[in-house]
């Protein structure tokens, strides 16, 4: 992971939570104003294999479906604070792996289903009249939903003890949350047809991956984040001589003043690490 870092680290997106909020907020103007528009969007991969390869993209504006304009702006501001929260913590380049990767495995997924289909359901097929149809309706089953699902199980994973206010009112601690929301995700996978559960394997599958690769060091407490939050403002305070520099990279803090330090306390040395190598780094043993 460190060497693929190094050569496309620097085109990681920076606040991708707000691109992607931003592609919402998108996808509901499209809602209101051109609701026919929003058919030519899906991730139809018949359709893509025909030629409208826009739909590798474009089926992310697809918003979550809410009639209440308060519940959609209080939604899009909580997965905002969720994202922002992640990203600094795992650094740029890692809270974008993890977002695209979600998205690549449900791409994967939707062409998965059809080539399914086309073995095991040939005959619902031509019920639905043609391929074209059918898999313009099945194409309903990926959305963002479970984009933003994944974001808030990995925020439940790295910030377990993190307070939340259910209803605004009641503090619930997130990964109450979090195994709430695990239980209805399986339910829902049990209970489903097959094309829901082809979407939503295909969409959960990085916070699997995360979970499985990551949780042994990626866990950080509250007061964790506020010590490296008070490092950067040290680190802002620092001037002349740089103090720091990443044993990965060799970046120091006066590349950037948003950049954090740690020393790795598994590495054999005095080895010192940026946020964005903190956790994915080789340890070091002599």
């Amino acid at each position: 992971m460190s060497n693929f870092e190094k050569k496309f680290g620097k085109y990681a997106i920076q606040n991708i939570s707000l691109v992607l909020i931003m592609c919402y907020v998108l996808g509901y103007v499209i809602e209101m104003l051109m609701p026919w528009l929003l058919g030519y969007l899906t991730l139809d991969p018949y359709a893509v294999l025909h030629g409208q390869i826009w739909r590798l993209v474009t089926w992310v504006l697809i918003p979550p479906e809410t009639s209440n304009i308060l519940f959609t702006l209080i939604m899009l501001y909580f997965y905002y604070s969720l994202g922002t929260t992640l990203e600094r913590t795992w650094g740029t380049y890692r809270y974008n792996v993890y977002l695209f990767s979600g998205m690549f495995f449900t791409i994967i997924g939707s062409f998965l289903l059809m080539v399914y289909c086309f073995i095991f359901q040939a005959d619902t097929i031509a019920a639905y009249g043609g391929a074209n149809i059918f898999f313009r309706l099945v194409s309903l089953y990926f959305s963002t939903y479970y984009v933003n699902m994944s974001i808030f199980l990995a925020f439940a994973a790295t910030f377990p003890e993190t307070p939340v206010l259910l209803m605004f009112v009641i503090p619930v601690k997130v990964k109450v949350l979090g195994v709430i929301y695990g239980i209805v995700l399986l339910a829902g996978f049990i209970q489903g047809n097959t094309y829901s559960r082809f979407a939503m394997a295909a969409s959960l599958l990085n916070f699997a991956v995360f979970w499985v690769t990551s949780r042994s060091h990626i866990h950080m407490s509250p007061k964790q984040v506020k010590r490296r939050q008070e490092f950067k403002r040290e680190v802002k305070r620092n001037t002349g001589a740089t103090k720091h520099k990443c044993a990965v990279c060799g970046r120091t803090e006066a590349d950037s003043p948003d950049l954090e330090f740690r020393y790795c306390s598994k590495c054999e040395g005095n080895y010192e690490y940026c946020q964005d190598h903190l956790f994915t780094h080789q340890h070091v043993k002599y």
